[in-house]
């Protein structure tokens, strides 16, 4: 990023997450002249203050659904990472409207003041339940990434605010994600539980996401949705290796598919994979351009042949070692086990 951001005022909205202490840092070492964090979680705040005890660091408490806690963090930012989500899941299928007002309506909000405030660019961070969704967290990010894309379509001259969306799949080491889980389990020598071994899932590293995110801002044109290609794995193998590397004794146990669970995830669709462009390790998706006048769209089709869409099946599959590799460098677990 250097010299990119060297003077720069940033703000990153769920700040305090996993991806945002990461983000943190990078953004120190390259030079950035102010970092917002902006979150709900007073105690996170100052955990994070502590550590980094950086006086580049602005630590504002509010939440993206609250459009004047949300103002007085935009003014003056260069750029925005937003982050803030309800992702878990479980939570948003039993509370759907929480997890629309925080997803899409937050979302809009963080949109709407930075073009107010001309801010330069807005990276919006998505998930890839997000395409072909089927629970609730997956719709309300699918329509995230809708609304954010619809503020690209209003601003088209060269000094508007440009608005962008990145898309990854599971991040290894975030809180959330069930390897942390899985190692809690098997260093207790308990029982893994997996809901079906079939199923599988990307797995990305935090720098992976943050990586992500730096291309975006570097590269990412106004509407572009940023893809990060990624390994997969199946769950049975991913449980497998965390019981071996902990030489748990543990019987994995079979537990049946949960309610919005997906057999694989996609990071794109069908119809995106139609029109990507690959850069190196990225796929870039071109916004949909169409204008308010409907009826060209009704009367002509697209004849391009629809490819398979990039799931967590169809990519790069890691097997056990390499698995155990991973989550060894990823969360500096020493030799043992097979």
């Amino acid at each position: 990023m250097g010299d990119n951001i060297s003077d720069k005022k940033f703000l990153i909205t769920g700040g305090t997450g996993s991806f945002g202490n990461n983000m943190v840092q990078h953004l120190l070492i390259s030079g950035a002249e102010e970092i917002t964090i902006f979150s709900r979680d007073e105690k996170k705040q100052d955990d994070m203050r502590r550590k980094l005890k950086s006086d580049r660091l602005r630590f504002i408490i509010g939440d993206v659904r609250d459009e004047h806690s949300l103002k007085n963090a935009v003014k003056g930012i260069d750029y925005i990472f937003h982050a803030a989500a309800l992702k878990q899941v479980p939570s948003c299928e039993f509370f759907p409207m929480e997890a629309t007002k925080t997803n899409v309506h937050g979302s809009n909000n963080v949109c709407r003041l930075a073009a107010e405030h001309y801010v330069k660019k807005v990276v919006c961070l998505s998930t890839d339940k997000a395409v072909y969704p089927i629970n609730a967290m997956g719709i309300s990010k699918g329509l995230m990434e809708k609304v954010v894309l619809s503020h690209s379509l209003d601003r088209k001259n060269e000094n508007d605010t440009k608005f962008c969306v990145t898309r990854y799949g599971n991040v290894v080491a975030s809180r959330g994600s069930v390897i942390p889980l899985f190692i809690e389990l098997a260093k207790a020598k308990k029982n893994l539980t997996v809901t079906n071994p079939n199923m599988t899932r990307f797995l990305m590293s935090l720098d992976d996401s943050v990586n992500l995110v730096k291309f975006a801002f570097e590269y990412a044109n106004s509407g572009e949705i940023c893809v990060q290609k990624a390994p997969g794995a199946t769950i049975i193998d991913l449980s497998k290796a965390i019981n071996e590397l902990f030489d748990n004794p543990a019987p994995i146990r079979i537990i049946g598919t949960r309610h919005g669970e997906k057999l694989d995830e996609v990071l794109l669709s069908s119809e995106e994979a139609s029109k990507s462009e690959e850069k190196d390790e990225f796929y870039i998706v071109p916004p949909d351009e169409r204008d308010l006048n409907y009826s060209k769209y009704f009367h002509e089709g697209v004849t391009n042949e629809i490819p398979e869409p990039y799931t967590s099946r169809n990519t790069h599959q890691l097997n056990i070692e390499q698995i155990k590799s991973l989550v060894k460098k990823l969360f500096n677990i020493e030799n043992r086990g097979k």
